[in-house]
């Protein structure tokens, strides 16, 4: 086993050891790839869908029901103080009576990478910042298999900003009314690739019913900005957590968005 896949392993937890390296180096570039991954099939899917109009709830940051412009189209404009601003002070949906904190996104603001998850958990609702807790570990483990970390190259979002009551699955409204904030933070960030984890993130994003099982292993793509972003979809730490030994999976998942990554800037 090379070295630069022996540390990868390690920090995922699959390898023969599980200590984790306080700062792992990062994977040199022209490491050989896994088979599975070589083998990746590359697609055009189809584009997540468009941020909709659909009537908003009472005011969003001072935005009112009664604003010349709709909330979206007041969004579309917002720069990195607006738009935290105006996810702070969201009431679209029923969620801001439940909820401590909204959870904005953590992370670098010009990043190469997006990670996005689904929404946020009780430690991510009493921080106010996403994936924290043994998930957020585990995700961090993963970012640094392929010499990333949360701090520097990647910004970390949710499809919902706001914690649904006992973590219950986010509803096709919430994901409606929240989901201009992301399509925003999306053409803000302009990262040259999305790693998706979960289901219902996957499925919010790429506008799809279609199992994880389906949708890994492929490229798919994310027109926000007026550009088509490539989008990697794998699992929720939190699954891997419960389900270890799909962690070899998520290793060819990462190793996927490196390779798409790395051809963004040839």
């Amino acid at each position: 086993m090379s070295t630069s896949k022996d540390r990868a392993w390690e920090a995922l937890g699959i390898g023969p050891r599980w200590a984790l390296r306080e700062r792992p180096a990062p994977e040199s570039q022209s490491a050989r790839l896994p088979p599975d991954f070589e083998r990746a099939d590359v697609s055009q899917a189809s584009p997540g869908s468009e941020a909709s109009g659909a009537s908003p709830g009472p005011e969003v940051s001072g935005i009112s029901t009664g604003s010349a412009a709709s909330p979206v189209s007041l969004v579309e404009r917002m720069d990195w103080p607006a738009l935290r601003e105006a996810v702070a002070g969201c009431r679209l949906c029923g969620l801001c009576e439940s909820r401590r904190n909204t959870v904005f996104g953590v992370g670098d603001e010009a990043a190469s990478w997006m990670v996005v998850g689904e929404a946020p958990g009780a430690d991510e609702d009493r921080l106010g910042e996403p994936f924290v807790g043994r998930a957020g570990q585990l995700l961090d483990a993963m970012l640094a298999a392929v010499g990333r970390s949360r701090r520097q190259g990647v910004f970390i979002a949710n499809v919902l900003k706001c914690r649904p009551p006992d973590n219950r699955n986010p509803s096709p409204e919430e994901i409606e009314r929240c989901s201009p904030y992301l399509r925003r933070q999306v053409e803000l960030v302009a990262p040259e690739l999305i790693l998706v984890v979960g289901k219902i993130a996957a499925q919010a994003l790429l506008d799809t019913e279609a199992s994880i099982a389906s949708l890994r292993g492929q490229v798919h793509r994310y027109r926000a900005g007026g550009a088509e972003i490539p989008v990697v979809v794998t699992y929720h730490p939190a699954y891997l957590l419960r389900t270890p030994l799909d962690k070899g999976k998520a290793w060819a998942d990462l190793r996927l968005a490196a390779r798409i990554s790395a051809s963004a800037r040839r």
